[in-house]
């Protein structure tokens, strides 16, 4: 258990090695949510896996020709050249395919990631044998190693960090276009084949500064987890943007925190964990599209639904009931509900106690129901509603009478009064505003 010293060290950046590592990997988090943003929206999410295996060659081949050359073969710079190299050469075999071929992305990101991985171990295994040669701390680039960060590793990531940041928002516009419709940029003179090259090539400066920070197995989760929680928060991009570099920010920061106040867990490791962790949780508590307010958005327009369909069928009882006593204080056998719905007498029970709840009926005698004046106009409303779009779907849409009834009920519950005032524009004027119009098909078929 960490002391309390040792938790402010960590939370106000009191430590040389933590402030660079805490610093570079949000940095890194920031600019790879803002990058894999774009990505996602390309649906080429796994780009980002084949290119950051393709960089594994090019490690082992630099440290290769440095040990050759008289160098120790560790140099950082060298080392993230080769991977660099390495990953153009593995994004060009990407679209070599791509446009020479009929082959689709996935088979050529598959070919990419599992031939040159395979030559990146083979070529490890070979350095190794190089006369002289110390291969050992090589694998780190395959799961990182974020606490062996010095001052030279972070301004590399700081600068490489802030280029990619810049340019994503320099060039939004092109890239919202790429991303959307591809066809119409190129249709427009856009050069999409130029704005795709750009684009893979942030993602590959992204992917090999992240290699020493969190690995090339671990960095395309910080490239896909940020941008696939923002999604869930909203559909609109520059908030995306936005959500997706905070996400990517925090899981740097607090993972490399966690990492530092357990020095016994890979940091690498722990920032996709908290990454994931805010993933789950914008994925079930987002308002936007997250599973539980869509549970709840869900029941409640069921319970609206049945409300609706419970009122409508009360007023059109009472409406078939015109020459009875009843109809004077808006009541009828409880039991004639049962006969207009194919609800069930538990279903029924259920509506009928939010009916309650909600003041659309009365107290009355046992078997009966009545509705409130407040419950007899609403049902009014959700009649009306109902019948115009009915009118409109016969008249405009060519539906059997004896279907229109059915397909109303799919809609009428969204109608706001815009749209009613639209429908009441496209049928004939006695509708507008007038009372309740009668039923474009004998209710008998309802």
């Amino acid at each position: 258990m960490p002391e309390a010293t040792e938790i402010l060290d960590v939370l106000f950046l009191r430590t040389h090695n933590t402030r660079l590592v805490v610093l570079g990997t949000t940095l890194l988090g920031i600019a790879a949510g803002l990058v894999g943003s774009f990505l996602l929206l390309r649906k080429r999410s796994l780009v980002a896996d084949a290119l950051a295996h393709a960089t594994l060659p090019g490690i082992a081949v630099a440290f290769g020709v440095s040990v050759a050359l008289g160098g120790s073969g560790k140099s950082l710079p060298l080392l993230l050249f080769g991977a660099t190299l390495s990953g153009i050469a593995g994004i060009g075999t990407m679209l070599l395919i791509r446009n020479t071929t009929r082959l689709r992305d996935d088979v050529a990101m598959g070919f990419v990631l599992s031939v040159f991985f395979g030559l990146g171990i083979a070529a490890l295994r070979m350095v190794q044998d190089l006369p002289g040669a110390s291969a050992a701390g090589l694998e780190s680039f395959i799961f990182g190693q974020t606490a062996s960060m010095v001052r030279s590793d972070f301004y590399l990531i700081a600068a490489v960090s802030a280029l990619a940041s810049v340019v994503s928002l320099l060039f939004l516009k092109e890239f919202l276009l790429l991303c959307f419709d591809d066809a119409y940029a190129a249709a427009q003179g856009w050069p999409t084949l130029r704005l795709d090259v750009l684009l893979l090539a942030l993602v590959t400066a992204v992917t090999v500064i992240g290699l020493q920070a969190v690995g090339l197995v671990l960095v395309v989760a910080f490239l896909i987890i940020p941008p696939t929680a923002a999604r869930f928060w909203t559909q609109r991009l520059a908030p995306m943007l936005l959500i997706s570099a905070g996400v990517g920010g925090a899981s740097g920061w607090f993972g490399a925190s966690l990492s530092a106040l357990a020095p016994g867990l890979p940091a690498g490791a722990v920032i996709v964990l908290v990454a994931a962790a805010l993933f789950l949780a914008s994925m079930f508590f987002a308002p936007a599209r997250g599973v539980l307010p869509r549970l709840l958005n869900q029941a409640a327009l069921r319970r609206k639904e049945d409300r609706q369909h419970l009122l409508r069928a009360a007023y059109e009882i009472l409406e078939a009931r015109a020459d009875d006593e009843a109809v004077a204080n808006r009541s009828f056998p409880a039991a004639d509900l049962l006969k207009k719905r194919s609800w069930t007498p538990r279903q029924l029970s259920r509506i009928l106690r939010v009916a309650r709840r909600e003041d659309h009926l009365e107290p009355t005698e046992p078997g009966r129901l009545r509705l409130s004046e407040s419950g007899f106009g609403e049902a009014a409303r959700v009649t009306r509603n109902h019948r115009l779009w009915e009118t409109y779907l016969i008249r405009h849409a060519d539906i059997a009478p004896s279907h229109v009834d059915r397909d109303a009920d799919l809609v009428e519950h969204i109608l706001g009064a815009e749209l009613v005032r639209e429908l009441e524009k496209h049928l004939s004027e006695s509708l507008r505003g007038g009372p309740v119009p009668p039923s474009p098909h004998p209710l008998g078929q309802a």
